[in-house]
């Protein structure tokens, strides 16, 4: 069987102008992914969303690697989901990034104030009740995202692939895979560490899921490089 290799970026620089970049952290977790890949993996094809944090993941990973890596072919369906309309759905005050940051910055653990309102602004998006506010809805992206697994399959056609994505869509194909509630994708989506490896075995029309969430060469670098944004 071969394998497809889901990537989670590495850690992206939260509370900058532009979170899409990776973080000097970001690009060492890369780098280390890279040297952890090179004895395990000799890959056909690497996939990747268009988002910056995908490419420059999959940079890293070739500075690791010390090798070439097939140019990434980028697929839109890779992409993740629109976080901050998710949260500007739930708080609209928050379009306003310096009324973000001043909120956060009133209370004594800011990353974890702005999880527990990601968490329920999630949860808002999930029940769909509320389909009409947003751009691209849960089912929608569910549907995108899987239809972008088949397609590297396809287009993967029986060798081993890597894929750099985010956590919403590695998230979504482990819940199709394993026939999981919505629930359950979002409970697995907060714990999806930057740079994490998932395994999809795949023969044919057969796939499963191998191993999920797999962080453990940075966890033998230094387990102070676990990051989970």
């Amino acid at each position: 069987m071969a394998t497809i290799y889901l990537v989670r970026h590495g850690q992206a620089s939260f509370g900058k102008e532009n979170y899409d970049q990776l973080s000097p952290q970001g690009w060492e977790q890369g780098k280390i992914l890279g040297r952890w890949l090179v004895n395990k993996v000799a890959p056909a094809a690497v996939f990747g969303g268009d988002l910056r944090r995908h490419r420059e993941t999959v940079e890293a990973i070739t500075t690791g690697f010390g090798a070439d890596l097939p140019d990434m072919q980028v697929m839109d369906g890779l992409n993740e989901f629109d976080h901050l309309e998710v949260v500007e759905r739930l708080r609209p005050e928050w379009a306003d990034k310096q009324v973000m940051a001043r909120d956060l910055a009133s209370v004594p653990k800011p990353a974890r104030a702005f999880q527990q309102v990601f968490e329920q602004a999630m949860a808002r998006w999930l029940s769909g009740q509320h389909d009409q506010e947003y751009t691209e809805t849960w089912e929608g992206f569910r549907q995108r995202v899987t239809t972008a697994l088949d397609q590297v399959i396809a287009l993967a056609d029986g060798s081993d692939a890597i894929v750099s994505t985010s956590g919403g869509p590695i998230a979504v194909i482990a819940q199709h895979l394993l026939e999981l509630s919505d629930r359950k994708a979002l409970d697995m989506n907060n714990v999806i560490a930057n740079t994490s490896v998932s395994r999809i075995l795949y023969s044919g029309p057969r796939r499963s899921l191998a191993v999920f969430n797999n962080y453990s060469h940075l966890e033998a670098e230094d387990p102070a490089l676990v990051t989970f944004r």
